[in-house]
């Protein structure tokens, strides 16, 4: 990341390291040292300055190769950037030491980075954005974007709230393990509703959930189908259950995907098949 060596060089991050004027106490600049050693002390698959490839030997002499950090390494090191960034403002001249004395606003650097990342993003096609409390929340699909922020209604059962509130928030996380901990949250969610509305009669409650959401038979017929679908795919799949025969989801999109369909079942039977 240029910019990131670039703000440490202006000064951007000397409010949390200081580099020190030699004749007073007045702060000149970053101490990338200590901002090195910070950075470090946190994250441990990142080293600085950057580096972008890595040589390896090759009898008499080395060859070289591009040098990816982990993902999520690089999203932890830019929320460590952000938590430390201030906007540099030069004050006086030291003529004798050719720098400014700085003085920072924090407020302004954190929004300037946070509008410099999030363009990156957005150029290069990756579904994250820096929020201005220093989280990286993941977007969802476009598809799948509206559902998810559009208001939930209760379902008069505490448990049954927290679990779709849960799954909804895991969901929006950039690591892959915890947005599969959010299918789990989603399938627990929907055995319980499945439960709601006769709790001594799981297919009576079913039914009576089935035709709430829709009068029209085909379409009664389409949702029963799909509900038997999507609790075979629980007790396949190791969302619900981690048995060696299950079958592992391991790619964001089948993620994306069974979360989508999920998530569109539930949404239609707690608003009962009226628009919320």
């Amino acid at each position: 990341m240029a910019a990131v060596t670039s703000a440490v060089q202006d000064g951007s991050f000397g409010e949390d390291f200081p580099d020190v004027c030699p004749d007073g106490s007045c702060v000149c600049g970053t101490d990338a040292q200590s901002f090195s050693r910070a950075m470090l002390a946190e994250i441990r698959g990142i080293n600085w300055p950057l580096q972008t490839e890595v040589s390896e030997s090759q009898g008499y002499g080395y060859e070289r190769f591009p040098y990816a950090p982990d993902s999520l390494d690089i999203l932890d090191f830019v929320q460590f950037c952000h938590r430390h960034v201030s906007k540099a403002i030069p004050g006086r001249y030291h003529s004798f030491h050719s720098h400014h004395h700085l003085s920072f606003n924090r407020k302004t650097g954190r929004a300037e980075f946070r509008d410099w990342v999030n363009r990156v993003f957005s150029r290069n096609g990756i579904a994250f954005d820096l929020q201005s409390d220093g989280s990286i929340k993941r977007l969802a699909p476009p598809v799948l974007a509206e559902a998810l922020h559009s208001h939930v209604p209760s379902t008069g059962d505490t448990s049954l709230d927290g679990l779709i509130e849960d799954a909804r928030r895991k969901f929006f996380s950039p690591d892959l393990t915890v947005r599969k901990e959010a299918l789990e949250k989603l399938w627990d969610a929907w055995e319980r509703l499945k439960s709601l509305r006769n709790p001594s009669n799981k297919k009576k409650s079913v039914g009576q959930l089935l035709d709430a959401a829709s009068s029209e038979s085909k379409f009664r017929e389409l949702l029963e189908n799909e509900a038997r679908s999507l609790t075979e795919i629980g007790n396949s799949f190791m969302i619900r259950h981690t048995e060696v025969q299950k079958v592992a989801i391991t790619t964001s999109i089948h993620v994306d995907y069974l979360f989508h369909r999920m998530f569109a079942m539930i949404y239609l039977l707690v608003t009962g098949g009226k628009q919320a």
